[in-house]
């Protein structure tokens, strides 16, 4: 599999993961969804999530299962996040590296390609759902994920450049 196909998401959202309604999913026939955490449910520096995120995530869980998969090695932060959504949750998951992600589509007992890897960066969160042949998803990272600053982070900054010089097309749906 060549960088093009190991990097292109299979949706790109252009908004943070709350643009990600029932409807998407339903059109994409998802049944679960792998979510990371930083950047992606909630900012850096913060250890829970905003009331809409609750809410989305409160919206979704009868309709697809849901599992945190974070890098994070802050395990007391993640189970925090984790027990105020009610979600299984996975640390220090190492992503690109797909055990931990594994691991979690093997708990959900669903096929791989019914099972969305949702993140805002794309060498760790599409790079790892794409080599476990899941479908990915790329969000916008959450609005002050840069200590309070306006704009992306840096690192999501330079992914999407090198991404872009390999050829990778990262145009939102319209």
């Amino acid at each position: 599999m060549n960088w093009v196909k190991l990097l292109q998401p299979d949706l790109i959202l252009g908004e943070p993961i709350l643009g990600l309604t029932p409807e998407l999913i339903a059109q994409h026939q998802l049944q679960g969804l792998v979510l990371d955490v930083d950047e992606t449910l909630v900012p850096l520096r913060e250890g829970q999530t905003s009331p809409e995120v609750h809410a989305w995530c409160a919206q979704l869980k009868p309709l697809v299962s849901l599992w945190l998969v974070s890098n994070n090695l802050n395990e007391a932060r993640i189970r925090r996040i984790a027990e105020g959504l009610d979600l299984p949750y996975i640390t220090g998951a190492g992503k690109p590296s797909r055990r931990k992600l594994r691991r979690a589509a093997e708990a959900m007992n669903l096929p791989l390609e019914r099972i969305a890897m949702v993140g805002d960066r794309l060498f760790t969160d599409v790079l790892a759902g794409n080599r476990l042949g899941m479908f990915t998803i790329l969000v916008e990272p959450m609005a002050g994920s840069v200590s309070g600053l306006p704009g992306k982070p840096l690192v999501r900054s330079l992914e999407v450049w090198i991404s872009h010089r390999l050829g990778v097309s990262l145009k939102s749906l319209p």
